[in-house]
C-alpha cells in the first residue's frame, strides 16, 4: 500500500465517521460537520501541494547546483505548444476589448502585449536567444 492509498483510507474513515456522527447528532448539525469534514479534505490537499511544491524545488535547486540552466524537461514542445494556442485564444477577446475600448491603439497595445509575454516565455525557455549565437563546440563541455 501507498502513501497514497494510506491517505485515501484515512480520508475514508474520516468521511465514514463524519457521517456516524450526523447520523447520532441529527440533521441540525449536518452543517457544521460537513464543514468539519471539508476542512479536512482542504487540509490534506494543502499538504499534497505543499510536499509537491517543495519536491519541485529541491529538484530545481539540485539541477541548478549541477550546473544545469533549467530543470529537466522544462522546454518540453507540449508546453511551448499549449502556451502558444493559450496566447491565441485569449488574443481574441483581448483584442476586442482593447479595440472596443481605445480602437486602433488598443488593438495595437493588446497586440504588443500578447508579443511580449511569448518573448518573455520564449526566453525562459531558451535564455540563449538573448545572448545571440554561441558556438556550440563548448556547449558539449
Amino acid at each position: 500500500m501507498t502513501g497514497t492509498d494510506g491517505r485515501d483510507t484515512d480520508l475514508r474513515k474520516e468521511l465514514d465517521a463524519t457521517l456516524q456522527t450526523r447520523r447520532e447528532l441529527g440533521e441540525e448539525y449536518e452543517s457544521a460537520l460537513v464543514d468539519s469534514f471539508l476542512e479536512k479534505v482542504e487540509q490534506r490537499i494543502d499538504d499534497t501541494v505543499d510536499r509537491r511544491v517543495r519536491r519541485h524545488l529541491a529538484e530545481q535547486q539540485m539541477a541548478s547546483a549541477r550546473g544545469s540552466r533549467r530543470p529537466k524537461g522544462a522546454d518540453t514542445w507540449p508546453e511551448r505548444f499549449g502556451f502558444a494556442i493559450i496566447s491565441l485564444v485569449l488574443a481574441i477577446p483581448l483584442t476586442a476589448v482593447g479595440g472596443g475600448i481605445a480602437g486602433t491603439a488598443g488593438t495595437l497595445a493588446t497586440w504588443a502585449g500578447i508579443v511580449g509575454v511569448n518573448f518573455a516565455q520564449a526566453v525562459r525557455l531558451n535564455p540563449e536567444l538573448l545572448g545571440g549565437r554561441r558556438d556550440r563546440s563548448h556547449e558539449d563541455d
